[in-house]
């Protein structure tokens, strides 16, 4: 069977999965996930790949190398789930590195997922790539239907943590790995103090003046050093019913690669 055979099945199963709707979060919970997080990267999405690259000096995109790198390659025939796929970027360097043949990403923010399909279309990735709107807490697919379920710097923007991880265990086929890339919390005083004073006075600002937003990234700013990182992460899995939780970090702290197995 052919690459483009097989993902146009891939497409049609999807589909087919969507027409399952299963509630997980509190109609009041999502509503506000939608509301609040959806909106805030629609304003953004025209310069948020342009804002990931500058403010990291482009070492976002060595992160993202490291996380797929990390990945068992899924089997021919089994799907991958991109769960907060923003503009695409990770979803892109799966196919990439060939760790999937076809992937579905789903995210809230239509302007993101508008910027990745050009992404996409560019990238001659229109039939391994489909991009669909839902919400992580309450994901539109049937129980065990993924083989691998990944995340990018998405987490932290979940309105319930708890519940998102539930949900992209509850997808995932017994055996099925997730791989979450999120920021975290440099372990070094110096490094932290440097940290602290680039995300609180620096990233705000510059983000403000390019992204003619005056909130988006003041909130980024605060997701980061509200959320959990390391250990306290890894019992977030263990707690959602998953197995095999570690994490390594990257760059001093400053990022972070879980994995997971259901």
């Amino acid at each position: 069977m052919g690459l483009q055979t097989a993902c146009r099945i891939f497409t049609v199963e999807i589909l087919r999965l969507l027409h399952t709707s299963h509630r997980g979060a509190s109609k009041h919970t999502a509503l506000k996930e939608k509301q609040q997080i959806g909106s805030l990267f629609d304003r953004i999405a025209r310069r948020y790949d342009l804002l990931n690259h500058l403010l990291s000096l482009n070492v976002d995109r060595r992160w993202r190398r490291r996380a797929v790198a990390a990945l068992s390659p899924v089997e021919a025939g089994q799907r991958l789930l991109d769960v907060a796929t923003g503009t695409a970027d990770l979803a892109l360097e799966i196919v990439r590195q060939g760790k999937a043949d076809c992937v579905l990403g789903v995210d809230l923010s239509e302007e993101m997922m508008k910027i990745g399909r050009e992404k996409i279309h560019q990238a001659g990735r229109n039939e391994q790539i489909l991009l669909q709107r839902a919400s992580a807490l309450e994901l539109p697919f049937e129980d065990d239907s993924f083989a691998t379920v990944t995340c990018a710097y998405g987490v932290r923007n979940f309105a319930d943590l708890d519940q998102g991880l539930r949900e992209m265990r509850r997808v995932l086929r017994p055996g099925g790995q997730l791989m979450i890339l999120e920021f975290s919390y440099p372990d070094n005083r110096l490094i932290a103090w440097g940290y602290d004073l680039y995300f609180t006075h620096i990233l705000p600002r510059v983000g403000r003046l390019v992204s003619h937003d005056k909130t988006a990234y003041s909130y980024l700013n605060r997701s980061v050093k509200a959320f959990v990182w390391g250990r306290d992460m890894t019992d977030r899995l263990l707690a959602a019913g998953l197995s095999q939780a570690e994490y390594k970090t990257l760059s001093y702290g400053i990022t972070t690669i879980y994995t997971a197995r259901k």
